[in-house]
């Protein structure tokens, strides 16, 4: 989302200082690489940073790396950040995207349990599957599953334990979390469902059951938190998350958020919602560059991510959380479907495998559905 806005600023023809304040050691980057073929092996380095260094110095965009912002004073126009230095602002935009959550068992702090964000979080990965045999992915997530096929193309013997009857069942409905546990079962991964995790040693991962899993490397993807620190000590607006009006403008004049941070009325849904993908983060960084200068455009994009699991790949876009029914049409075994979640009558989700076409069309009439009258 940040880089994003610094990107649409100056092609908007922004000419004043610039600045991008990260906790990261690294420029923004390709994140969703980091649980796919980066970590597979199957992507070079070499893919991963979204810009040289170059474009940044020749854009004016002023980056500073292994900073982290402390506090936010909306009146003063002031960030304060951990070096103790300051930075002065006459607009601001809250990217502070979200952190891993950690499994609160004994061990869950011991070197070989991983969480996956950073490009460091992969890079650390890595070097441990190099010198290890047995892995323990914890939670039956986007994240999680995409290590466990990760770590399986790099040959690791790999488990995964979670609480749920089927994996991604709560997003994707039953249908298409029997589909996805069969395909990484296919691959060799071994479901450990209806469990969670008791403890964790040098060597193995303890279950509920009483269980007992070897492993060598552990790592967890039981979700996030978004990181609103700032936010708060601002005294700005909160709804699980930075809450924002359709411009992504906070309670505070001139202070915006966008990415996973940020929840939004969303004019498709109906509702207030928060959003941990790639796309709306990019294209949230955009529309509040264009609102930073003054466009008073409103955010009404349609949600869409997608998740890749060996040599499938599965598109979802809109957003329900709950639903009333679900059609499955086309053959899911022969990854050519369409699954469609209903609330009454309404589409309000569509997920894919390899009909690209029919999601492109629906984002379309999504979008005109909601469209501003003229």
């Amino acid at each position: 989302a940040g880089n994003a806005a610094a990107e649409m600023l100056r092609r908007e023809g922004y000419d004043g200082d610039l600045a991008m304040i990260s906790a990261d050691d690294a420029p923004p980057c390709d994140r969703p690489n980091l649980s796919k073929d980066y970590l597979a092996g199957t992507a070079p380095e070499d893919w991963i940073p979204l810009r040289s260094p170059d474009f940044y110095k020749e854009n004016g965009i002023d980056i500073a790396l292994n900073v982290r912002a402390t506090a936010i004073d909306p009146a003063g126009k002031r960030v304060a950040l951990a070096d103790g230095t300051s930075r002065d602002f006459d607009a601001l935009l809250i990217a502070t995207g979200a952190e891993p959550i950690r499994p609160s068992v004994p061990g869950a702090a011991l070197p070989h349990v991983h969480t996956l964000r950073s490009l460091a979080d992969s890079r650390a990965i890595i070097r441990a599957a190099a010198a290890s045999r047995r892995a323990v992915v914890v939670g039956a997530s986007f994240i999680g599953l995409e290590v466990a096929a990760s770590l399986r193309t790099r040959g690791l013997e790999v488990h995964v334990v979670a609480p749920e009857p089927r994996p991604m069942e709560r997003i994707m409905g039953p249908e298409l979390g029997a589909f996805i546990r069969a395909l990484h079962e296919e691959h060799g991964v071994v479901f450990h469902l209806g469990q969670t995790v008791a403890a964790i040693d040098a060597g193995q991962v303890a279950l509920q059951s009483g269980e007992r899993l070897d492993a060598d490397l552990v790592v967890a993807g039981i979700g996030v938190r978004p990181v609103t620190d700032p936010a708060e000590g601002a005294g700005l607006a909160m709804d699980r998350g930075v809450k924002v009006n359709e411009y992504l403008e906070t309670s505070a004049s001139g202070i915006f958020a966008a990415g996973d941070v940020a929840r939004w009325p969303d004019p498709h849904s109906g509702e207030a919602i928060r959003i941990e993908h790639w796309v709306v983060a990019e294209r949230q960084g955009q529309t509040a560059a264009r609102n930073i200068l003054g466009a008073r455009e409103r955010f009404d994009a349609v949600p869409f991510f997608w998740s890749q699991h060996y040599d499938v790949q599965i598109s979802y876009l809109g957003h329900a959380p709950a639903w009333d029914t679900i059609e499955v049409v086309g053959d899911m075994g022969a990854h050519d479907c369409a699954v469609r979640f209903r609330r009454g009558r309404k589409l309000a989700a569509l997920a894919t495998i390899f009909r690209d076409r029919e999601s492109l069309e629906t984002e379309v009439a999504m979008e005109r559905a909601t469209a501003a009258p003229s």
